[in-house]
């Protein structure tokens, strides 16, 4: 029997883009990841699509979905089969993560494995909320407690008197469900009543929140608003920094929860930019791009050489030709001598991303902007190759017919709604309705509203959220359905429509 690999993994405090490189590739290689509560599922994205992906559900309060000695078992039979396993564990494995005690199990079984360290929470949760642990000015060490022993311990093993008296910033983790009695003892092991002290929530993440207090009356905020697991308690004077140091909860869009409705794989550009101005970016597909019979477009791709300008409309376009292109083994030298024209930069930028710079980019990223392009130019019988998506206007090839170009329009693609898109919407407005949904293309919203009709809340539910729109077509195609672009990007770029959302939410 062959013997695999676990790599026994840090995801950092939550945020995606704490993962260190060394983790995403260990995820990159995995064929099972197992992973924890406190691990981000976005992290999973950089697992093969193929990799097996089991949830251990492991936190600090509540029952288990896999006990320890599952996830012992599953480490060393998935191992066992010659498979490459990720362990992925919030914050640090080596810090009350368990990690040690894994590690000991697979040498135990002689299973091959690496310890990938992580950010630990206990350093980058305090950061986060605007709290430095160590000052010059102020205090030179730290000591970091977890927040309840393992359950099978008759006695605490920690020191609360020498924690009371060593002068350090105290932070500890899972800190939530034994706070009150372990802010009692610290008070009980000398620290005065009125040290500052914080609890940080979900710390990391769009959802982190922060409440300030001191070690006398800490607890009673905290169970006032009721804050969940994950929490993490820091004491001592560093917290007075926060007003000054504070900077994740300062974002333009921190507390905003933003819905992205392009195809998954076109997501993570705008999720990614409202993400770093602080929303929490909710994935809802309402399409998906499904390429249509490609026999048309390989007979036309074997005569290029008898067109004289191909228009791209789409970076799908763009994809769906290219990859046609290739598996009739021509690359991009059969595009020469061919005039490229492209709406909108996001299209040309698909096609320098494949070593072509566009002849013709139109100030205008629509239909229309392409035949003010052409207002000056002859096009009575120019060749022209028009890949594009189905149910796209009419305006572009009609129009250029009647100023006498032969047009060539080829159907590439179909946008069709996810079979997943119902469930998807219902479970954000499960946890609350966002404040905004964003549309680059008017499929994404008639799709959606396709999605809104069979969902539990219905159509009216948009009136009550803001609507972001990439342009003015997509902007009319809402208007024409009964509602308004509360928000539309001008120039129609994704950047602007981040740009846009974060300027006027």
């Amino acid at each position: 029997m062959s013997s695999g690999l676990v790599y026994l993994v840090g995801a950092g405090p939550g945020a995606p883009g704490l993962l260190t490189l060394r983790g995403r590739e260990c995820l990159e290689q995995a064929d099972v990841v197992l992973y924890d509560y406190l691990a981000n599922p976005e992290l999973l994205a950089h697992a093969p699509p193929e990799a097996e992906r089991i949830f251990a559900g492991k936190h600090g309060q509540g029952p288990h979905v896999l006990e320890q000695a599952d996830i012992n078992r599953l480490l060393i039979d998935r191992a066992s089969e010659g498979l490459c396993v990720v362990r992925l564990k919030g914050g640090d494995p080596m810090v009350f993560g368990r990690g040690a005690e894994e590690a000991e199990i697979l040498r135990e079984a002689g299973i091959r494995f690496e310890i990938v360290p992580g950010v630990t929470s206990a350093l980058a949760v305090p950061s986060l909320a605007g709290i430095p642990v160590t000052h010059r000015d102020w205090v030179s060490g730290v000591t970091i407690l977890t927040g309840h022993d393992a359950a099978d311990k008759k006695e605490t093993q920690i020191h609360w008197e020498a924690v009371a008296q060593a002068g350090n910033t105290i932070v500890i983790l899972m800190g939530l469900t034994q706070m009150r009695r372990n802010l009692s003892a610290l008070q009980a092991a000398g620290l005065a009543p009125e040290t500052p002290a914080a609890a940080i929530q979900w710390g990391g993440s769009p959802a982190q929140k922060t409440l300030v207090g001191t070690l006398e009356d800490l607890a009673d905020q905290v169970a006032s608003l009721n804050l969940r697991p994950p929490v993490t308690v820091v004491i001592g004077e560093v917290v007075r920094l926060r007003s000054s140091v504070e900077w994740f909860e300062r974002r333009p869009l921190f507390g905003r929860r933003i819905v992205v409705t392009r195809p998954k794989h076109q997501a993570p550009r705008l999720a990614g930019l409202l993400a770093e101005q602080g929303a929490e970016v909710l994935e809802c597909p309402t399409i998906e791009i499904l390429p249509l019979d490609a026999t048309p477009l390989r007979e036309e791709i074997q005569r290029l050489d008898s067109y004289d300008v191909l228009i791209f409309t789409s970076t799908n376009g763009v994809d769906q030709f290219f990859r046609i292109l290739k598996e009739e083994r021509l690359d991009a030298r059969s595009l020469a001598g061919l005039r490229l024209v492209a709406i909108g930069p996001q299209t040309a930028r698909s096609l320098a991303d494949r070593q072509l710079l566009v002849d013709v980019l139109p100030s205008e990223f629509r239909a229309e902007g392409i035949l003010e392009a052409f207002a000056q130019d002859s096009l009575e019988g120019c060749r022209v190759l028009l890949p594009r998506a189905e149910g796209a206007r009419s305006i572009l090839p009609e129009t250029l017919r009647e100023r006498g170009a032969n047009v060539k329009e080829i159907l590439t693609y179909r946008s069709v709604a996810p079979q997943d898109g119902v469930a998807a919407w219902d479970k954000i407005v499960a946890e609350g309705l966002p404040d905004c949904i964003t549309f680059t293309s008017s499929s994404t919203f008639t799709s959606f509203l396709g999605i809104l009709d069979q969902s539990r809340e219905g159509r009216s539910v948009l009136d009550k959220i803001k609507l972001a729109s990439i342009g003015p077509i997509t902007a009319r195609t809402i208007r024409d359905a009964g509602w308004a672009a509360d928000i539309e990007a001008n120039p129609f770029t994704i950047p602007d429509l981040a740009a846009a959302i974060t300027a006027k939410l």
